[in-house]
Formats: C-alpha cells, structure tokens, sequence
C-alpha cells in the first residue's frame, strides 16, 4: 500500500507527471504567501497554475465590493511568479447574461500583469447567440479566455458508481464549446469511470488542441474523471495523443518513480 507524501513533496512530484494544475484550493480559503512560495519552489518556472479566484469574490461577493478579499488573493499568489499562468474566474450558474456588465467593470479593474480565464455556466451563454457574443466581446476587451468545461461524454450514459453519481448531481451540464478566443485557451474535459469513454470523448479535443498548436497558440488542458484517481495519467496519454498529430510538441517530463497522485 502507497503511503501518502506529506505536502511539500505531492506538488513537486505532480509536477513530475504534469505541466499544469488547476488550483482549486484557493477558491475556498486564501493560502499564505509562505505556502504559495512552497509551490513555487516545487516547481519549475514554466509550470502553469491555473488558479481559482476566493468564492468570496465570484459566489458570495458576486464580484461587486470584492476590493479587500482580491487585494489579499492578488498578494498571496504573488510568489508564484510566472507560474500563475491564469487566474480562473469561475463564476456561479445563476450568473447570467444580465449580470456580465459587473463582470466588465470588475475586469476592467484587475491588474494588467495576470492573464484571466473566466468558466460560466449558466445555459444561455452557450445557446443564445446574442448572450454568447456579449460574453465574447466583454472578454476579448480584456484579453481574457473563456474555458469550457466539457461534461458532454460523461452525461452521454447514466452514472455507474458512486462517484459518477455524485458527479452527475455536481457538475454542469451544458453545450460543447471548442472556440479559443486568446492565444492560450484553457480546456476542462470530465471523463467517465471506463477509460475507453474517456479517451473516446476526448477524441474531438484531440483535434481541436492539434489544430490550436498549428495555429501557433499554446493551449492547456486538464483531463478529469468523476474520481479523479487516473487523472495525472490519463493527462499524460491526452498529451501523448496529441503529440501523435503535432510532432514538433515537447515531450512532458519523465515521472519521479512514485504513484501518481492529485494535488488539487
């Protein structure tokens, strides 16, 4: 039986499956600047975290009078350097398209030196062309990304197990989307329990990822299953997958020997 790695070691060797994490932690609670600088030191500069703005400032704040909370986030993940290679706002799924001026205003206040990624989930932004184009344009004035959360495959056959069903109760069910609207677009795909529909639904992104390198953009994307257990693996044979159709695509690193494991 694999013994867990106490924490300063998971992130360094993640770090050695992968180039990417989401940092989910942070929507929750904040960390210390001194945790944010252990990160750092586990990895190699051109790691990229993807890092979830507080609740406090998408859900509770709704991102209005949010100053003092993003003033402390904003100084916490300072010492992740080039690291943080977005800051992801994920917003509610009872943020709809009425609500995306608050969403420029707050935009148009954060600093320059991030790059931003914003996940909405409410239907209309995927089905309503105007609430699409209106989200589009509030975003390319910001030089933001939309990331899309592909729950597609997983929704196609009823859950299984326990934790498909509990993700079947979580996760949103909402249209594909496949646009990139920046140079760096950032992908979330939910796969099942079975490998093979997994990799079957990830065929599409596949392409689309293939297709984005060619275009000379620089894409991230992070492979989930409804336990997440074979996700670090499962990353790596997406990645494997599109090296297949770009060969010019880097090679990920050789893993430290140990069991793969989830950091976030």
């Amino acid at each position: 039986m694999a013994h867990p790695l106490p924490a300063h070691e998971r992130l360094r060797h993640y770090a050695s499956w992968c180039t990417a994490v989401e940092g989910n932690t942070t929507f929750y609670a904040t960390p210390s600047r001194d945790t944010v600088a252990s990160w750092a030191r586990q990895t190699d500069p051109d790691f990229r975290f993807v890092v979830k703005l507080p609740k406090i400032v998408t859900h509770e704040g709704r991102l209005n009078d949010v100053d003092e909370p993003l003033r402390v986030f904003l100084d916490a993940i300072e010492p992740l350097g080039p690291r943080a290679h977005a800051l992801w706002i994920q917003l509610p799924g009872a943020f709809a398209p009425h609500d995306v001026p608050a969403l420029a205003r707050f935009l148009r206040r954060l600093p320059t030196a991030h790059r931003y990624a914003v996940e909405v989930r409410h239907p209309a932004f995927f089905t309503e062309s105007r609430s699409t184009q209106l989200l589009e344009r509030v975003l390319a004035t910001a030089a933001a990304e939309w990331v899309p959360f592909d729950t597609t495959a997983f929704f196609q056959a009823p859950p299984s197990s326990d934790a498909e069903r509990d993700a079947w109760i979580k996760k949103p069910r909402l249209p594909l989307r496949t646009h990139a609207l920046t140079d760096r677009p950032i992908v979330r795909y939910l796969g099942r329990d079975d490998t093979a529909q997994t990799v079957e639904g990830w065929q599409r992104w596949v392409d689309v990822t293939a297709q984005w390198l060619r275009e000379g953009r620089s894409p991230t994307v992070f492979i989930h299953t409804p336990d997440n257990a074979d996700a670090p693996v499962l990353a790596r044979r997406f990645h494997d997958d599109v090296r297949a159709r770009v060969p010019g695509l880097a090679a990920l690193p050789e893993p430290i020997p140990a069991e793969p494991l989830t950091l976030f």
